[in-house]
């Protein structure tokens, strides 16, 4: 059979870890009625987590309840092929454009009244709000509803969020049944929903947004996924084994698919084994690095990456007095960046106050990249 895991960008996995709360409450959301506050949505998290997949999963569960879904991604024009997505659902559902006509009346004493009917010019084609009412007022929508899902927002134009925020804020006024659910990396979000002087109301309306924040899977659930694909492909993959590409994963989505695609491969046609799953193993962790790693620390500062690539020359998790004497700062400049860094899914901060590596093989990735990273002004002399 075909190989189950899919390990590329999106790709729906044969089966979604560790998620069960946030799809749990989604649907208790579309369930609750407009205005429920699962229906407007941020997923967020470190890159590698499953985001696009959540948002697949979740337009499935959307459809599964009979609602209509538009899935579209944060480029300009997002508005205009909204409109365009919504029109076409409305138009599969069989509701039609009705024409707008105005009457009026005039009475005079000696002539009685008369009555005139003329025809008005129809809506604006391009107007989203307009679309979605037509749509959602059909008798055909009466118990369903409407989910608009957008990936990627790091790259929405402010304009057009706007936009789509007023919009929907409006129609969650109006008691309609929408759903708005968007995702992007942890920076991302943060700034759409930072204060703004120049659109208070939106920034306002957006921070009242849930955020299904995803993280890491427990690996016995990870072991436990990896059993369950076999069992399901007629294939033998004993528990020891599942629990070694479990342990190599650490809890880390796209990892898990990579695991599996690559120890999957290996064997071919015969039992996982553990030579097959420490070839996969070693295979997933040269990946990682050009599919996950580079273009994560591409959204970085080269502040960013310094602070990373000093806590690189631990062994182990790192302390903010052992970061600040390598970079020439104090402990305080440290924590400034200690908090962006896990935001947006880097690092880990553990109770001890100690930092790490919130994914697998970064520490690997940047001691080898550690010349492209680092700051030289900062670091003259350091051997980072």
């Amino acid at each position: 059979m075909a190989n189950p895991f899919k390990p590329s960008a999106g790709s729906t996995p044969p089966l979604l870890v560790g998620r069960d709360d946030v799809l749990d409450d989604f649907t208790a959301a579309l369930s609750d009625g407009p205005g429920a506050p699962g229906r407007l949505a941020f997923v967020t998290g470190a890159r590698g987590v499953g985001k696009t997949v959540m948002l697949t999963t979740l337009g499935d569960i959307a459809r599964g309840e009979g609602w209509e879904v538009v899935d579209e991604t944060a480029t300009r024009g997002l508005i205009d092929r909204l409109t365009r997505s919504v029109r076409a659902a409305r138009h599969d559902t069989g509701v039609e454009d009705k024409p707008r006509t105005r009457s009026f009346s005039v009475g005079v004493a000696s002539l009685g009244s008369v009555s005139k009917e003329f025809d008005l010019p129809p809506a604006d084609p391009h107007d989203l709000r307009i679309e979605i009412g037509r749509l959602l007022d059909s008798p055909v929508m009466a118990d369903s509803g409407l989910l608009i899902t957008v990936d990627e927002i790091h790259t929405i134009a402010t304009d057009e969020l706007d936009q789509l925020a007023a919009i929907t804020q409006h129609l969650i006024r109006e008691g309609r049944n929408i759903a708005l659910v968007m995702a992007g990396i942890p920076q991302a979000v943060d700034q759409l929903i930072a204060d703004n002087a120049q659109r208070p109301r939106v920034s306002t309306f957006l921070r009242r947004a849930e955020m299904m924040v995803l993280g890491k899977v427990d690996e016995a659930d990870v072991a436990e996924s990896f059993l369950e694909t076999a069992r399901r492909a007629e294939r033998e993959w004993s528990a020891d084994v599942a629990a070694q590409c479990a342990k190599a994963t650490r809890g880390y989505p796209f990892m898990i698919q990579l695991v599996g695609y690559h120890t999957w491969r290996a064997a071919g046609a015969e039992r996982i084994s553990y030579e097959h799953a420490e070839r996969g193993i070693e295979v997933a962790r040269r990946k990682i690095g050009q599919l996950v790693h580079a273009p994560a620390l591409q959204d970085l500062s080269d502040v960013d990456k310094t602070i990373l690539v000093a806590m690189a020359q631990d062994d182990g998790p790192s302390r903010s007095t052992d970061i600040a004497k390598r970079i020439g700062k104090n402990t305080n400049y440290v924590s400034v960046y200690k908090g962006r860094l896990e935001r947006a899914g880097m690092i880990d901060v553990l109770p001890n106050g100690r930092l790490a590596f919130s994914t697998p093989e970064l520490r690997e990735y940047l001691v080898e990249h550690a010349a492209h990273f680092v700051m030289n002004p900062w670091t003259e002399g350091q051997s980072l």
